[in-house]
């Protein structure tokens, strides 16, 4: 068990749902890895955090928008054809089965309406508009289902769950504004840094959205993470965001910044501020210690 699959497994590690084998094998690990055990201390402090911070009260429009909502998916539900696809897939979210069951029956049905979608293509050059619109309509509905899937996903506890999300909004060719706010969320405030780093790769292609666009601004003052924070500089040189610089001074005052992102950090700002196109760059190894020659030296004259 190496540590990176420790570190995913955190989270169902303080829940208590591994199974007893695999309890046993991370306390294990556990109980031999430093950099393991200081994981799991600021993931548990961050659910401390988490747990001290009072809900928001409800106001006074909850009660009487609840039930317009209400009234208004009864009027919907009603005017929905009980034959029609989205009548059927109500009727299968409604159904107790098992979620392994469910993901891989969805997965046959997509694959299914692939199949169907491109025999039908090459084998009908020049279809009717009537069908072209049936077709239109039917990938719409594909998408509409693959949009359901990633909001059910994205607030699952397990983190492996939230990264099957993520990865399932990369075949969405036009994210509508539930999914995007739910990606912007994750990427403040999901506790796992795998999951962040996903999320910020699935949103780095939606950069053209301005929602998008000003969401990943926002989001430099909420990481913490060395690996996150340098990835996000990276998206800010490529999109030559001029509105991250003041975000990024500012992470450069943080107490303890971690050298590599530090340097990382002022390389992005003179690249935005002087408006050079941006060199594709990877994220820092924070694996290595950086070195100069000024301590070096410091040390002979000691």
């Amino acid at each position: 068990m190496n540590c990176e699959h420790v570190k995913d497994q955190l989270v169902d590690y303080l829940s208590s749902q591994l199974s007893d084998a695999e309890q046993a094998r991370l306390t294990a690990h556990l109980a031999g890895c430093a950099d393991c055990r200081e994981e799991l201390q600021a993931t548990q402090r961050l659910w401390q955090t988490l747990g001290a911070v009072r809900p928001p009260e409800p106001s006074e429009h909850v009660r009487p928008e609840f039930y317009a909502m209400l009234a208004g998916f009864k009027q919907e539900m009603k005017a929905t054809p009980d034959y029609s696809l989205k009548g059927l897939w109500q009727w299968w979210l409604n159904l107790e089965i098992p979620r392994p069951i469910l993901r891989a029956v969805y997965s046959l049905c997509l694959v299914s309406v692939g199949l169907i979608g491109g025999y039908w293509l090459n084998n009908k050059p020049a279809a009717p508009t009537g069908e072209q619109q049936q077709l239109a309509t039917l990938t719409a509905q594909v998408t509409q289902m693959r949009q359901v899937m990633v909001l059910s996903l994205i607030d699952n506890p397990s983190a492996t769950e939230r990264l099957r999300a993520v990865g399932y909004t990369k075949d969405l060719s036009a994210p509508n504004a539930k999914v995007v706010s739910a990606l912007l969320s994750t990427l403040d405030h999901d506790p796992n840094v795998n999951v962040r780093l996903a999320t910020l790769e699935a949103l780095a292609p939606l950069a053209d959205d301005p929602t998008v666009r000003l969401g990943l601004v926002h989001s430099l003052p909420q990481q913490d993470s060395p690996m996150v924070q340098a990835a996000l500089a990276d998206v800010m040189v490529q999109l030559q965001e001029r509105r991250s610089v003041q975000p990024l001074r500012r992470l450069l005052q943080q107490p303890g910044l971690d050298e590599s992102v530090k340097s990382k950090i002022e390389q992005s700002i003179q690249t935005i501020q002087t408006g050079r196109p941006a060199a594709p760059s990877t994220p820092p190894r924070h694996d290595q210690t950086r070195t100069s020659p000024q301590p070096e030296r410091a040390a002979a004259i000691a």
